[in-house]
């Protein structure tokens, strides 16, 4: 922002910190200077009279061109002071030598040709820092500046529109070389999408549109006295956008192709490139097929030794294979070009009875046989066509009449021209059809044009008349979008404005457009007449009709009849001679009938609906001329550039011989006072280039203010709203904006500061570049304070809602957690009961069992007899019973424990029954106290006479209780488990 402030109030500039906006002009017949100064409200006009002005005047001049070396940093020619046409010469010539070839002009970009390649200047590189820069206008002036502001608008600021690039400039000044860098730059800068599936598509339709150029220069362009690389045809290209900005299509339109080249070139001229490229990159098979050997001679095709770059026929093929053409079409195409040389080569001469046809010379009659060959057509057919015309009396023909030698001539050269035109039409046709989108799928479109520039020949005809009328409109165009149009809109607006003098070519469209009589309708009205063409009385009628008109002048001196035009470029001498035949362009019916009955499919699919075209035009009572289709293309073309948003750019050409780096003072200063730069200048640096309606300001940049008023006036009112309504919130706009950033212009009052930044009219608001900068600045900040508090507040929103979201989560695995411990606390104490209860329920019936067999134990007395099965599951002897007494598991602790006098005799089934008991009572089998036998294998009764002197546990496979390992407690006496629970009442 520091550095648009300082572009702003750079003292050595127009902007001065103590006269705000500065326009000057000057009159030196009076010896004054008017100097405009933007003040409070408006613009306010102050006239200084020297007694010496052109003496200070010389010496403020000679001041500034004195430091030369500081001439080419001038960027911007709103910052030269004085402006006048040496400074703005001077500083071009000053920047042409240090090879900066791009100078802004105000709202023009002025572009020198430098006639060599300047590769560096136009690489990727270079278009991704233009196109990701913040502020492409802080850069240095180039081409892609105008080209990223035209995309950028498309998505514009405050209204989105199309735009349009208007590329002027006289032939040879670079007009094709920068339209091309603009269709480069949008195709590299509109093909970026994260979808593979679209960014398939969008290289698809860049490839095309791209290689849409080599095939129109080829077929369009040709070398000139002027140019290497003329435009003989204009052409209008829509790059077509989604609502992403993707180049999705594009579409080309042409304008009067100047077809007669194919028959005639002017000295030291060439044909189409398109013939050249043929001639120089076919293959011996194509040379052989379309008998063109290398020796060969064609009066079509002058200068064909003279070797251009453009001269690359591989390149037209393979764009046109990249474009959808196929082998067999181009295949088709080149050879109806090559019937075309071979036919400029069919000569006649005068017969020796008037009344026959003209002979056709001996040297031609090869010609004409590969003519008729490779345009597939029978050679009698053709050669009558050429000779003989058909006259018709009501609906039949009577007669077949010999022509003359010029109107064979003539009919040859018509037959090579509606062929030529037919197959670029096709072309044209072909190229939309490929690469031009579904009217659905694009919403915004920016426009490249690409015209002729303003030429003046030796000899100039209906062409040139043609050529210069299209650059005149592009003139007035350019005068009335912004030279005329802009100070009228300062005036109506209420802004104290001193008009600047421009030059106005509104005198020269009348005399050659205007009504009721023209130029244009003149001609016209001599062709509707169904007589001979006579210049000489053409002439003598525009000197009665259009003698009035300042910009119509005549060479009384001259034999040939001719009419001079003052054009805003200079006066061009247009011939009269054949104006009227090519206004007419007629094709004979005979011609248009045998190109339909060609054997070529492709010759014969370009004439199918010709007759129906015919029809058509005649039916409407008049005759359709060359001039009537030009104007009304034309008059669409301003349509489209009327209802978009232009962006120009003027293509200076520095040399007439295009020679590199070379820059002549005459040729150039010519080129500037015609396109009208000064004035450019003088009113860029004195006026308000962004003009913004008053609702359309309040839509974008009331939430600035925040007002309610605001609010209600754009949703009550709408765009209809009451100024009075309007104007108090976009004073309150502004206020807020210009105290948020104080100008650093200490010595000028506040007033003049913020006058010469902005200004309110009766509808719109006025701003300058720095002005916008500022309300967009201020709008982005504002917009970053409510986006910060909405995701303050979205962000507490979302903290409080995690917050509650995590109480909820805490309560349910509190109330979870609760219920599975309360679970198992009443599982425990259901586990715990059935211990209990088992347990009292196992010492009830073990104290009972204890109880009855002690009883049993002592109250044996008698040897009772012992059943064998008693004495296999195990017995106790005791020392009072001579036979052992069958005694239970369980009782066996006690019996131990009790007496140590007695004998235990123990029988147990299989060997490791007896061993674990053993092992359980941690007994040894032989001791000093005791001994152990055993009567397992019927070795007698095992016993033991011995008190054991440690405490017995008891091992049981299966324990009666579910949880046997939890003891009821310990004592310390060493009796634990089981035996403290038999024998705590008896021991």
């Amino acid at each position: 922002m520091a550095s648009v402030k300082k572009k702003l109030w750079e003292n050595n500039g127009t902007f001065s910190s103590n006269d705000g906006i500065r326009a000057s002009s000057l009159n030196f017949e009076k010896g004054q200077r008017t100097i405009h100064l933007q003040k409070g409200n408006g613009f306010k006009r102050k006239t200084q009279t020297h007694p010496s002005f052109n003496d200070s005047f010389e010496g403020e001049l000679q001041a500034f061109l004195i430091d030369e070396d500081a001439l080419h940093t001038y960027d911007d020619l709103t910052k030269v002071n004085p402006v006048t046409p040496t400074t703005v010469l001077k500083c071009l010539q000053a920047r042409y030598r240090a090879k900066v070839f791009y100078t802004q002009a105000g709202c023009t970009l002025v572009a020198l040709n430098p006639f060599q390649p300047v590769p560096h200047l136009y690489t990727l590189d270079v278009m991704r820092e233009y196109h990701c820069a913040t502020q492409p206008q802080e850069f240095k002036p180039h081409i892609f500046v105008a080209a990223e502001e035209a995309y950028r608008n498309v998505q514009g600021q405050v209204e989105p529109a199309n735009q349009s690039l208007v590329v002027s400039g006289e032939s040879g000044a670079g007009k094709t070389w920068t339209s091309r860098c603009l269709m480069k730059y949008y195709a590299t800068v509109a093909a970026s999408s994260s979808s593979q599936k679209c960014q398939d598509t969008v290289e698809r339709i860049e490839k095309r549109v791209l290689d849409s150029n080599p095939i129109m220069e080829a077929f369009g362009n040709a070398c000139t006295l002027r140019n290497h690389n003329s435009s003989r045809f204009g052409k209008y290209i829509q790059l077509q956008l989604n609502r992403s900005q993707l180049l999705v299509g594009a579409s080309i339109q042409t304008y009067l192709l100047e077809k007669t080249r194919v028959a005639f070139q002017a000295a030291n001229e060439r044909n189409f490139h398109i013939f050249y490229q043929m001639v120089k990159g076919a293959t011996e098979e194509q040379r052989h097929k379309w008998r063109m050997s290398c020796d060969r001679w064609f009066n079509w095709l002058p200068n064909a030794d003279k070797t251009l770059e453009e001269d690359c026929f591989e390149e037209t093929t393979d764009a046109m294979t990249n474009m959808g053409i196929t082998k067999e079409k181009q295949e088709q195409i080149f050879q109806i070009l090559a019937g075309l040389l071979h036919l400029g080569n069919v000569s006649f001469c005068p017969p020796t009875d008037e009344s026959q046809p003209c002979d056709l010379q001996e040297q031609s009659k090869d010609f004409l046989q590969s003519t008729a060959e490779l345009l597939q057509m029978p050679q009698e057919q053709l050669l009558s066509c050429l000779r003989l015309r058909a006259l018709k009396a009501g609906k039949q023909s009577v007669l077949l009449k010999p022509c003359s030698l010029a109107e064979c001539t003539v009919r040859r050269d018509c037959l090579a021209k509606v062929i030529y035109a037919h197959v670029f039409d096709w072309l044209v046709a072909f190229i939309n059809n490929s690469i031009c989108a579904d009217t659905s799928s694009w919403c915004n479109f920016i426009g490249v044009l690409d015209v002729y520039g303003f030429e003046c020949f030796a000899l100039n005809n209906l062409e040139q008349l043609c050529i210069n009328y299209a650059n005149e409109k592009l003139q007035q165009h350019f005068v009335a979008h912004y030279l005329k149009a802009q100070q009228e809109e300062y005036v109506s607006e209420g802004l104290e404005w001193s008009f600047i003098k421009y030059q106005d070519n509104q005198s020269c469209l009348d005399l050659i457009e205007g009504s009721p009589t023209c130029i244009f309708s003149l001609l016209n009205e001599d062709c509707r007449l169904n007589r001979a063409s006579d210049a000489k009385q053409f002439k003598a009628r525009l000197e009665k009709e259009l003698s009035d008109n300042a910009c119509m002048s005549w060479d009384k001196f001259s034999e040939q009849p001719h009419f001079t035009v003052s054009h805003y470029a200079g006066n061009v001498c247009y011939q009269i001679e054949g104006m009227m035949e090519k206004n007419k362009d007629p094709v004979p019916v005979e011609l248009i009938h045998m190109l339909q009955e060609s054997q070529d499919p492709l010759l014969q699919g370009l004439f199918t609906h010709h007759d129906m075209e015919m029809n058509s035009s005649r039916g409407h009572g008049k005759v359709v001329t060359v001039v009537s289709k030009f104007k009304n293309s034309l008059e669409s073309l301003m349509k489209i550039l009327h209802s978009t948003t232009p962006h120009y750019t003027r293509c200076i050409k520095p040399n007439p011989e295009c020679q590199p780096l070379t820059f002549k003072k005459e040729e150039v200063i010519v080129q500037l006072q015609a396109c009208g730069i000064v004035e450019t200048i003088n009113i860029s640096a004195a006026g308000f280039p962004i003009r913004i309606p008053y609702p359309s300001f309040l839509q974008r940049y009331g939430l600035i203010v925040n007002s309610r008023m605001c609010r209600q006036s754009l949703n009550g009112n709408g765009p209809e709203a009451d100024k009075d309504i309007l104007s108090p919130t976009v004073a309150d706009v502004l206020s807020v904006v210009l105290r948020s950033h104080p100008l650093e212009t200490p010595s000028a009052s506040e007033t003049e500061s913020h006058s010469s930044l902005v200004h309110c009219g009766k509808t719109k608001v006025f701003l300058t570049h720095y002005m916008l900068e500022l309300l967009e600045s201020q709008r982005d900040r504002v917009r970053s304070q409510r986006a910060f508090c909405i995701q303050c507040c979205w962000r507490r929103h979302y903290r409080r809602k995690q917050e509650a979201r995590r109480r909820a989560v805490v309560r349910i695995q509190a109330a979870v957690r609760a219920w599975l411990i309360r679970r198992e606390v009443l599982q425990w104490h259901e586990a715990a009961n059935l211990i209990q209860k088992t347990w009292r329920k196992w010492r009830t019936a073990m104290e009972a069992l204890a109880e009855t067999e002690l009883d049993d134990a002592v109250d044996v007395k008698e040897a009772p007899v012992y059943d064998p099965a008693v004495r296999e599951s195990g017995s106790v002897q005791l020392s009072t019973c001579p036979e052992p007494v069958t005694v239970r598991a369980w009782p066996l602790g006690l019996a131990l424990a009790s007496a140590p006098s007695i004998t235990v005799a123990m029988t147990a089934s299989g060997f490791q029954k007896v061993m674990s008991l053993m092992a359980c009572l941690k007994l040894s089998f032989r001791s000093g106290d005791y001994k152990v036998e055993t009567n397992q294998f019927e070795q007698g009764v095992a016993s033991i006479r011995a008190q054991p002197q440690e405490s017995i546990k008891l091992h049981l496979q299966r324990s009666p209780l579910l949880y046997a390992d939890i003891c009821p407690g310990s004592k310390g006496d060493g009796v634990t488990g089981f035996n403290q629970i038999l024998l705590e009442n008896i021991i």
